[in-house]
């Protein structure tokens, strides 16, 4: 039974929980991977995740459906994504099946925490991999830490499923060209902090990022991406190399086509076209689906279907991913996996 929480109010923030689990690296393999009730990392003071910025993590969410199961979210695929993360870094992989088993244990062990069928809420998972040990030189670590730990979340944007205004910023980038803009690495969001807060203390959700390269293309929006939909029913989506590749993109790009009958398309979108689009959103696995209601690029405010109501393909979008996710509509092969 979950415990008793404002389940209605639970916002997106850190709660700690009973239990999350960790796993070292040393002389060359990972060791066994265990639960543990300490919520407090220990580490060298020359961990290179402290100095260099050798770290990555994750975001992945746990649902209780209907029957009050619990199951995830294509969790392979926020394996693979950390897999690439660290060959970027030159850390070691986390194996798939490790890093799958660590979030079914951490959520199975936190069963309480995962909110109530119907409410939207949801377990959120935070793996995380840090290089530690005694290292003072720039080189990768010898030791690393894993770890997952998980809180239950509403919202990412305050109303949810709400419109909300967003500023393309043209004077920050979010990652630099064959950077670690396509990685989920830490330096991309402290990078990201500045610009965020000079859009919300200007009353914007957050920030719209251009393509380093021109600043003539949209990237991403703020810590989700951006999607755009068509009058000639197209669902469109930015491609760069810069861009993290969002889980949730790659599943509305399949659900847009396969269950929406929507041309979907990975390409460029460039800031000038942005009349074109009849909607648009942010996605990802903390946003799930924000729609854009409008966006300020320099001296021009432009508006795409409503400041105040969302758009019928978004909403049709959101139902259909919310549904798979919680259990009301069936998941294409392999997405979910159960917590048993």
């Amino acid at each position: 039974m979950p415990v008793e929480l404002d389940w209605e109010n639970l916002g997106f923030s850190y709660m700690k929980l009973p239990y999350r689990y960790i796993a070292y690296y040393k002389n060359g393999q990972w060791e066994e991977g265990r639960l543990t009730e300490d919520a407090q990392l220990h580490l060298s003071e020359s961990s290179p995740a402290l100095h260099y910025g050798q770290q990555a993590f994750e975001g992945l969410k746990a649902y209780r459906t209907k029957s009050g199961s619990i199951q995830l979210f294509r969790p392979d695929e926020n394996a693979k994504r950390l897999q690439r993360t660290a060959d970027r870094l030159l850390m070691p992989q986390v194996p798939t099946e490790m890093f799958v088993e660590a979030c079914k244990q951490v959520t199975k062990a936190n069963q309480d925490y995962v909110p109530p069928y119907g409410i939207g809420g949801t377990l959120y998972l935070r793996p995380l991999l840090i290089g530690v040990g005694d290292i003072i030189g720039v080189k990768p670590a010898d030791e690393y830490i894993f770890t997952v730990f998980a809180m239950p979340v509403g919202n990412y944007f305050k109303g949810g499923l709400v419109p909300t205004n967003f500023l393309i910023q043209d004077e920050y980038d979010r990652a630099a060209p064959y950077g670690t803009g396509a990685a989920k690495v830490g330096g991309n969001y402290a990078a990201s902090l500045l610009p965020g807060d000079k859009a919300k203390k200007a009353g914007f959700s957050d920030v719209i990022y251009l393509d380093p390269a021109t600043h003539t293309k949209i990237e991403e929006v703020g810590s989700a991406n951006f999607f755009g939909i068509t009058a000639d029913n197209e669902f469109i989506t930015p491609i760069s190399p810069s861009i993290l590749p969002s889980i949730t993109k790659y599943s509305l790009l399949y659900l847009a086509e396969k269950r929406l009958g929507l041309k979907a398309i990975e390409g460029e979108v460039y800031v000038k076209d942005l009349a074109k689009f009849t909607e648009a959103g942010a996605c990802g696995t903390a946003a799930v689906i924000s729609p854009i209601g409008g966006v300020q690029n320099g001296e021009d405010f432009h508006v795409f279907y409503s400041e105040t109501e969302v758009g019928p393909v978004t909403q049709k979008l959101y139902d259909e991913l919310t549904g798979i996710q919680f259990g009301d509509i069936q998941a294409p092969e392999g997405w979910i996996v159960p917590v048993d």
